[in-house]
């Protein structure tokens, strides 16, 4: 069992604490967001301790959540980084893509990071995402520093633990809407 402190859950893992918001957010009827599996064919298995030891994956899944916020269609991806550089070598083509096209079809498309070492929350719009994207495929770095990132768009755990990321969806909305009236 993880051990709670006013930073946050050591020794718990991102998912951990998304799923734990995820559920808070159901419990308070804000959201309804799913961990989307990755189907995985088992090789070998432990059969005294009911484990599989060996698999491989059956294809590449898209993103880790999928769901709808207030009618509002939302995926992401949630990433750990331990430096203060995030490599983009962590987020494959095949999901930019699917978010991209899940952009295209009016959905909201975002990734999570935690900078762990620093403890510090980033909401990364996929605006963001595919700019630092374009520039690497351009021949230009092939990752992103804390520094370049949106400063409105960090976030610190709400209650020890839980990721306040509609509060950056929120702001992520109100941005798109002054974008479209210009």
């Amino acid at each position: 069992m993880a051990t709670w402190n006013s930073r946050g859950l050591r020794g718990s893992t991102l998912e951990e604490m998304v799923n734990r918001t995820n559920e808070w957010y159901l419990e308070k009827g804000l959201a309804l967001i799913q961990k989307i599996p990755t189907p995985i064919t088992p090789v070998k298995m432990d059969k005294e301790h009911r484990q599989i030891t060996l698999a491989y994956f059956d294809q590449r899944s898209t993103v880790d959540y999928i769901g709808a916020v207030q009618g509002i269609p939302v995926c992401f991806d949630a990433k750990e980084c331990v430096a203060q550089t995030f490599p983009l070598q962590n987020i494959h083509e095949h999901q930019v893509r699917f978010m991209e096209a899940f952009e295209k079809q009016e959905g909201i498309a975002f990734v999570l990071i935690y900078y762990s070492a620093k403890d510090m929350l980033y909401y990364l719009r996929f605006r963001e995402l595919y700019g630092f994207w374009k520039r690497a495929e351009e021949g230009g770095r092939k990752s992103f520093r804390m520094e370049e990132l949106d400063p409105r768009f960090f976030m610190e755990f709400s209650r020890g633990y839980y990721i306040p990321y509609l509060d950056a969806l929120n702001l992520d909305l109100k941005i798109r809407d002054q974008l479209d009236k210009e």
